[in-house]
Order: C-alpha cells, then sequence, then structure tokens
C-alpha cells in the first residue's frame, strides 16, 4: 500500500489551503529493503544518520537501511525530552542532509525534533504500530517534566516495513489501536468546540481522521492474532491520523479530553502521587473509556440552564495545590489566555441540544471496555497501575494540562 499524502495538499472548500510535507507513505513488507529507490522517488539525498534505540537496533527482522551514521540511545528511561534530543545533536556529524527515525514514537519526536533544530529533513521508519504521530509536524515532548508539543518537522518520507511491525510486542500494537480509538472523544471534542464556540473545524481533516477510526475498528480484533491485513490496515489508520494532524498544523483532530488523561498520568503530579509505566496509546484508550462515561452521563442531562455558571479561571493557588510546586509553573503559563474566555452560561445552555447530539457518535464506555477486554488491551485504571481511587481527580485536573477547549473543561461551568 502506497499513500500519495500530496494529493491532501492544496486549496480546501474549508477555505484554508492544507500544505504537506509528507511526499510518500509506503505500508509494505519488506520496503526497508528498498530505501534508496524510495528516497530517490521523494528526492532526497545527502550524508543520512540513522537513530535507533538498543533494542529497537536488534529488533527481529529489521533490515537496518544504510546509514553513514547511526546514532543508538540507551532504551533504559528514555523519553522524548531535553536530555535525549541533547544527545541525539550532541553526537550529529557535521554534513548529515538527512535523518532517519527508526523505531517506535519516542524515536520519532526525538528525532523530528532534532531535524527541526538542523533544518534539514526526516525519514519516518517506523518498527511498530504504536502510535499516531509518525506524520505528524509536532513533537510529543516532556519539557521540565511538563507535557507539551514542541514545533517539529513531519518527515518527508514514511516507510512502514510489515515485516518489522508484525514482529514487535502485541502490547505495541494495542497501544496503536488504543491511540486511534481514542479518537472517538477527540473528534466529539472538537466538533463541540466548533458548535459552542465557532472553533475553526475543516470536514475534510475530521473526515480523514474518522477514516482511520474506521479502519483500526474494523481490524483491531484480528490483531491478536498476528493477521498480515490488520496490521496493513492498523498502521495504515495511524498514518492517516498522522496526516490529518499534518494537515491541520496541530494535533487538535486527534487528542482531546482522552490524551489530557493520558498526559497527567505521564506528568506525575506530586499531589496526585500518579505513576505508569503504560504505553502512551494503553493510557489513551483506558482514558477515551473514561471520558466516554462522563460525557454519556453528562447527556442525560436534557436541560442546563439551571446549572451552568461563569467559567473559573485556573488560579495559582489551585494550580499549587492540584499540580504542586513543581509543574504550577508551566500549568499556569499554558492557561494564561483561557480558551474558555468569552464563553457564557446562556451560550452553553443554547448549545446544550446541539452538545447531547455529539456524544450520541461516540461508543459508550461499556461498548469500548468490552472490545478492549475482547483483544487483551488494557481496559482500567488498575490495569495501567493507578488506583481507581485517583479517577475522580484524574478527571477534574486532567483539562487543565492544555489549553484546549474539550467537554470536560467545559465541564468546570456545570454544577
Amino acid at each position: 500500500m502506497i499513500i500519495d499524502s500530496r494529493r491532501y495538499s492544496g486549496a480546501c472548500p474549508c477555505g484554508r489551503e492544507h500544505v504537506m510535507e509528507t511526499r510518500l507513505a509506503v505500508v509494505e513488507a519488506g520496503c526497508l529493503g528498498r530505501l534508496d529507490r524510495y528516497l530517490e522517488e521523494a528526492g532526497l539525498t545527502g550524508r543520512r544518520a540513522a537513530v535507533y534505540d538498543r533494542n529497537t537496533y536488534r529488533a527481529k527482522g529489521l533490515v537496518r537501511p544504510r546509514a553513514d551514521q547511526e546514532i543508538i540511545l540507551d532504551p533504559e528511561g528514555l523519553h522524548a525530552n531535553e536530555k535525549a534530543t541533547g544527545e541525539v545533536l550532541a553526537q550529529l556529524e557535521p554534513g548529515v542532509r538527512l535523518l532517519m527515525a527508526v523505531g517506535s514514537g519516542t524515536i520519532h519526536d526525538i528525532t523530528r525534533y532534532c531535524a527541526k533544530e538542523r533544518g534539514i529533513p526526516f525519514v519516518a521508519c517506523p518498527t511498530a504500530a504504536s502510535v499516531d504521530g509518525f506524520c505528524s509536524t509536532v513533537s510529543a515532548m516532556t519539557w521540565g517534566g511538563f507535557k507539551k508539543t514542541l514545533p517539529g518537522v513531519a518527515p518527508v518520507l514514511v516507510l512502514a516495513d510489515l515485516e518489522v511491525i508484525r514482529e514487535a510486542p502485541l502490547a505495541l500494537a494495542l497501544s496503536g489501536a488504543g491511540d486511534v480509538l481514542g479518537k472517538y472523544t477527540a473528534l466529539a471534542d472538537w466538533r463541540i468546540a466548533h458548535a459552542l464556540a465557532g472553533e475553526f473545524l475543516c470536514p475534510r481533516i475530521e473526515g480523514l481522521t474518522r477514516k482511520a477510526v474506521e479502519e483500526v475498528h474494523g481490524c483491531c480484533r484480528d490483531i491478536p492474532r498476528k493477521d498480515p491485513a490488520a496490521f496493513e490496515r492498523l498502521t495504515y489508520g495511524l498514518l492517516l491520523s498522522g496526516l490529518a494532524m499534518q494537515m491541520m498544523g496541530n494535533s487538535r483532530p486527534a487528542s482531546g479530553s482522552e490524551h489530557h488523561v493520558s498526559h497527567l498520568i505521564e506528568m506525575e503530579p506530586e499531589p496526585l502521587g500518579v505513576r505508569s509505566d503504560a504505553l502512551h496509546g494503553e493510557k489513551v484508550g483506558v482514558g477515551a473509556a473514561l471520558v466516554s462515561g462522563v460525557y454519556h452521563a453528562l447527556a442525560g442531562m436534557e436541560d442546563i440552564s439551571q446549572r451552568v455558571r461563569p467559567y473559573p479561571p485556573l488560579t495559582p493557588r489551585e494550580a499549587k495545590e492540584l499540580f504542586g510546586e513543581r509543574l504550577s509553573p508551566s500549568i499556569l503559563q499554558e492557561n494564561q489566555t483561557d480558551c474558555m474566555t468569552g464563553v457564557t452560561p446562556e451560550q452553553l445552555a443554547e448549545k446544550w441540544g446541539e452538545i447531547r447530539s455529539i456524544i450520541q457518535d461516540i461508543p459508550t464506555r461499556e461498548e469500548l471496555e468490552s472490545l478492549y477486554r475482547e483483544i487483551g488491551a488494557k481496559t482500567t485504571l488498575a490495569d495501567l497501575g493507578v488506583k481507581e481511587t485517583l479517577l475522580p481527580r484524574l478527571l477534574d485536573h486532567s483539562p487543565l494540562v492544555r489549553n484546549r477547549m474539550t467537554l470536560m473543561r467545559i465541564r468546570r461551568m456545570i454544577e
């Protein structure tokens, strides 16, 4: 399967012109062995460096792409942060004109950030179908302990070798499925923000993301038995989601309240006392089910006119109490120009019927959890290593980690 992503470029009925940096995405067995051919097709030349971690470097079935330099990172405690990017930039030899990321999501975020810093293109070589960010223009980083997105570059070329991807641990593929199934709530959040506050929404981007969700939902039951067609559809769905983000220029189509739950856990705020070694997509999948439960409960209220109040902005005292000394400065900075400014109780009450209708398109918490159990994916907070008693605080605090309008953030207006 070859995706010519250039067909998504150009003028759009939404009124914007979408610019795609990714020229070609190849999803087929053995494509890494044909690297030079695809580099030529994409117009990429010059000295190249490949970035791995040690586990990926020895991955079963991996044909390591030919490179003038190989940078191999220690996987122990490896995160997409200032330490890892500093290590890559320090090792990068003069004259390198192309960076290749060979690995899963963390290696890609590190590499795309370094490519942006050096002003050179990069090629994505995913070795597991674990996340949807391979085609993204932004790097999901933990900077100073705070989870945030930083500028990166989209890959000019993607080579997703299905022989390698199918050999990766099953948990990685289930993580990828969770990341995409989380779009059910992310898309609902986007549509709600559009309905309530007129936030820009491109139907073409929304449709591309929904297509990714449909692909993954349709194949995920066959993932545990390593069905080749299921892995092709899963990888295709992950790349589509990334291309939608690239069209948008940010993660809005793919990241909503469910991702904020995951980000809060990953930030490990001291007052919450939470920590999890679960994969990003595993946390997103569980987050989507939890958020769905809240959204459907809210939709059960036909009239909220007597229960709405003005939006309560985050105060410095509240930030310190909820997130602790280490994170509160970043949280306050993130919320400085609050996305909810100008939204009135009257607006919310008036739009509530439309919001309730949007919620009906989200599978229920029970439906999502049943699917997760069927395919062997993590289903509950306990599965993530997080105490179930923390659920109310996770739901209350998580909307504040990102200044993005979601129903979970809007919920702060409902008593």
